[in-house]
């Protein structure tokens, strides 16, 4: 009699394979949960700051004082019209919170390409030319590091005025310097290796060994930094909003919206509690993002 030939799994070999697809669910886990976790938090924000016009019907700039501090709908006298309830003059909050997320993003995002782009720009011609131009500018990010960040900003807000123009331009001038530094530290490493000399030899150009051979050894560092330097923006220009130095009013800002709400802590809390908690998911959202990258781009991590 024939016997099949497909083999036989053993009570044994069963749970040995469950085991070891649960330690691969594990490991992956391990290595990408923090990828998953701020990478839905962050596309969360964005999908609300973009479909903010199809996600809410109501004007985030209406006045209605008929509406004037309703609370959310779960409370006592609360609407399903305005689920988080309406602020001082009646506006609906939740469509504030969502069109806030927009100055947040824009800011956070465009700040980061300016001051990105200038300070990797100066740290490359630092670190890859040296010598006087070197301590040129590495004495312009030692004054830069010197300057309060308060009182710049009130400088160019006094000068320019508070617009979302104006605060971005802030953040260009006293962020450059923190790409500037990464830039020149790994520049000055890499422009030894041999592959750098071999084209130098070659007779390639400043411009093209810096192009091909020393920029996309920076682009992990830089992303990384790129991605912390976004959350620390997003809570700064908030913190602007508050002061008064930010995206000026009727615009919705998280910022302003807290500002706004401090004076109703006590009878309106929803003011500054659901804007509060949208920068935070914001911020946390992009650390953890940062953090995973971080884990994933740097090969000293991966031992």
């Amino acid at each position: 009699m024939e016997t099949s030939a497909l083999p036989i799994r053993t009570s044994l070999q069963l749970p040995r394979e469950a085991v070891r697809r649960r330690w691969g669910l594990a490991r992956y886990a391990r290595r990408y949960g923090k990828l998953i976790v701020g990478s839905t938090l962050v596309l969360a924000v964005i999908l609300m700051a973009v479909l903010a016009p199809v996600l809410s019907r109501h004007d985030p700039n209406r006045v209605s004082l008929m509406a004037r501090l309703d609370p959310p709908a779960w409370e006592k006298g609360g609407s399903s019209k305005s689920l988080l309830g309406t602020d001082q003059l009646g506006r609906d909050l939740l469509t504030r919170v969502m069109y806030g997320a927009r100055i947040s993003l824009v800011v956070g995002l465009l700040s980061v390409l300016t001051s990105g782009l200038l300070g990797t720009l100066l740290g490359l011609v630092a670190g890859y030319h040296g010598g006087w131009l070197d301590n040129l500018i590495m004495r312009l990010t030692d004054i830069q590091m010197a300057l309060p960040f308060i009182l710049l900003a009130l400088l160019v807000v006094a000068l320019l005025g508070p617009s979302l123009t104006n605060v971005v331009i802030v953040f260009t001038i006293t962020a450059w310097y923190i790409y500037a530094r990464v830039a020149r530290a790994s520049g000055l490493s890499i422009r030894e290796n041999q592959y750098v000399e071999a084209a130098r030899a070659l007779g390639a150009t400043d411009l093209s060994i810096i192009w091909r051979h020393i920029l996309p050894f920076l682009m992990s560092p830089l992303v990384v930094t790129a991605s912390f330097e976004a959350a620390r923006i997003i809570t700064t220009e908030a913190a602007l909003g508050f002061l008064g130095l930010g995206v000026p009013p009727p615009y919705a800002s998280w910022g302003n919206m807290l500002s706004d709400g401090r004076e109703y802590i006590q009878d309106a809390w929803w003011i500054s509690t659901f804007p509060g908690l949208a920068l935070l998911v914001t911020v946390l959202g992009i650390n953890i993002l940062g953090d995973a990258l971080r884990d994933i781009l740097d090969p000293r991590l991966k031992m």
